[in-house]
């Protein structure tokens, strides 16, 4: 080896090992990313002179309206009406003691500030929209956290909560931070998630593991109905998280559901990496995930295509399987479902603004140096998305005010994370989130180009609304990359909620339309307008749209199938969901 080479070898270890260190301090956020955006904005902020005067009088009519809503409370004994109300999704203000003098004029006052910063941080000529989203993300961040309700000496409801209690609320507060502090330590999960068992009373639909790799177990569910669909149902998982989001309680459980209507159900469960699965890529993934359970389900149920289902990332991945197997003529599958999943990436929400090559990078060093993206650094990612939700308003509830948010299955499934290898990440994050290279036709598999544009296939595409994971607007892009039918559904509430909406839980509604491959496309904005609403759940919509594209009923095939090579491991939930 020559003298550089190894110098260049010496110089790539210390630099790994710098930042992998330096990001287990930021919780994997790059200082360089985070810089360069600033810096971007400060400069571009400096030579606008027409923006400083815009903010400055901004300010100027802010101070007005306080002053003027300070006076006017003072003249009418303490409240009136606000000069500035909170965004819909904001509750941290909601409670009548809000309104009395002098928390109004301190909540109203930090709002107008909220708005402010907000206008200082966005519509500046010259910066990048990642750079500009960066900014004002942060900058939210930062308010979030001073906010006055999460000071006792500013928060009344807290005060009122103190004289309730005697102060026996702060007491309760720091033993609820003790035990969190003590379950972080020990890495326990939260408090509540023992009330929630997998295989006791959540993924307790009764079924068999009849297949197992490295990577996957693969569950076939027991049949409920005496005839059924001749096409098996395949569902694809995230592998962020465990696969029983799709079979929680007996209530609310797709796959109780979908075998309830007279469906033979399968569904992957992934393993939780460790270090050594390190250089399992996103096509092992492909391989020994997608395509080991196609043939497992072609020696179980021979001679019949399969419904194929992919959630979130699994959809992603259903996605990449599905253009490959169209190229290369394999005719297996009958339709293809996406569930909140994107193959898109260029407009997939807040999760994308710290993904740039400076982000990548320092995150594939943290990676590398332990084999894995741990489970608590892709939570954190996460809660900052919904900061006011699921950081700032539980802290208040849980050591201000002393309570515990009662957990309920889907909220302990959250937090039962899953690890994910640093070849499939490192994939993940460059070939689809920076690069976008299967949308845009450059992804490969076995070395040559895949294109969504190949799957003929009818497609069910379900975006919901609230969605910070993947938008729907981002999911819609399916209408542009297939040439096939596509029906969209957009439903209510979030990625999980949204997804979780058993026809048994009320408010349920949700629009659809369907698309043949020979209409007109329509942007977003006309499709909301131009789709019918329902009422109800969207499953049921979706198990018609199903049994429109199945055969007529049969009996339903045996568990396994042993003379094929697939006989049966052991019982559901499998021996993978319970890996920690």
């Amino acid at each position: 080896m020559s003298d550089d080479a190894e110098l260049h070898q010496v110089r790539d270890a210390l630099d790994h090992a710098a930042h992998a260190g330096l990001a287990r301090l930021t919780g994997g956020l790059s200082p360089a990313a985070l810089t360069a955006a600033y810096m971007d904005w400060a400069v571009h902020l400096t030579i606008s002179p027409g923006k400083q005067v815009e903010l400055a009088a901004r300010a100027a009519r802010q101070w007005t309206r306080l002053t003027q809503f300070a006076s006017r409370c003072g003249l009418d004994g303490g409240t009136c009406e606000p000069c500035i109300e909170a965004l819909p999704q904001d509750r941290r203000f909601a409670g009548d003691e809000w309104q009395r003098w002098p928390f109004n004029i301190i909540h109203q006052a930090f709002l107008l500030q909220q708005q402010w910063w907000h206008d200082a941080t966005t519509d500046i000529d010259g910066v990048t929209n990642q750079h500009e989203a960066v900014v004002e993300f942060i900058s939210r961040q930062i308010l979030d956290m001073a906010s006055p309700s999460n000071v006792v000496a500013t928060n009344p409801v807290v005060q009122r909560r103190i004289l309730e209690t005697g102060g026996q609320n702060l007491v309760q507060g720091l033993r609820n931070l003790k035990d969190d502090w003590e379950r972080i330590v020990r890495s326990k999960p939260p408090a509540g998630t023992e009330g929630f068992q997998v295989g006791r009373n959540v993924a307790v639909t009764p079924g068999e593991v009849i297949f197992r790799n490295r990577l996957i177990e693969l569950i076939q569910y027991a049949p409920t109905t005496a005839k059924v669909r001749p096409e098996p149902v395949l569902i694809v998982p995230a592998w962020i998280m465990k696969y029983y989001i799709l079979d929680l309680s007996p209530e609310n459980s797709l796959v109780r559901y979908l075998t309830d209507q007279g469906f033979t159900v399968l569904m992957i469960s992934w393993k939780n990496p460790t270090a050594e699965d390190r250089d399992l890529g996103l096509d092992d993934y492909r391989q020994l995930g997608v395509m080991a359970a196609l043939d497992a389900i072609n020696a179980i149920v021979p001679n019949h295509k399969v419904h194929a289902v992919g959630y979130c990332l699994g959809g992603t991945l259903l996605s990449i399987a599905a253009a490959a197997m169209a190229r290369d003529k394999d005719e297996r599958l009958q339709t293809v479902s996406l569930l909140a999943a994107q193959v898109d990436f260029r407009e997939a929400g807040e999760l994308t603004l710290f993904i740039n090559e400076s982000q990548v990078h320092f995150l594939e060093d943290l990676m590398r140096s332990q084999g894995y993206l741990d489970t608590r650094q892709m939570a954190g990612a996460f809660q900052l998305l919904r900061s006011n939700d699921l950081i700032w308003s539980r802290l208040v509830r849980h050591y201000l005010m002393g309570e515990r948010t009662p957990l309920n299955d889907l909220m302990a499934w959250n937090a039962d994370a899953t690890r994910m290898p640093y070849r499939m990440h490192a994939d993940y994050l460059e070939q689809l989130f920076l690069d976008n290279d299967l949308a845009e036709g450059r992804f490969r598999v076995d070395r040559r180009p895949i294109a969504v544009s190949d799957i003929r296939v009818p497609i069910f595409a379900v975006g919901t609304e609230r969605d910070h994971v993947a938008p729907w607007r981002s999911a819609f892009k399916i209408h542009l990359l297939a040439d096939t039918d596509v029906t969209f559904l957009l439903t209510r509430e979030g990625h999980n909620a949204g997804i979780v909406a058993d026809p048994g839980r009320p408010g349920g509604r949700f629009q659809v339309l369907t698309k043949s491959a020979t209409d007109h496309y329509l942007d977003q904005d006309t499709w909301t307008r131009t789709a019918p609403y329902h009422e109800g759940s969207w499953w049921p919509e979706w198990t018609c749209w199903l049994a429109a594209h199945s055969s007529k009923p049969a009996n339903p095939p045996a568990l396994g199938a042993q003379s094929r090579g697939y006989p049966v491991l052991c019982e559901a939930p499998g021996t993978y969901v319970l890996q920690t």
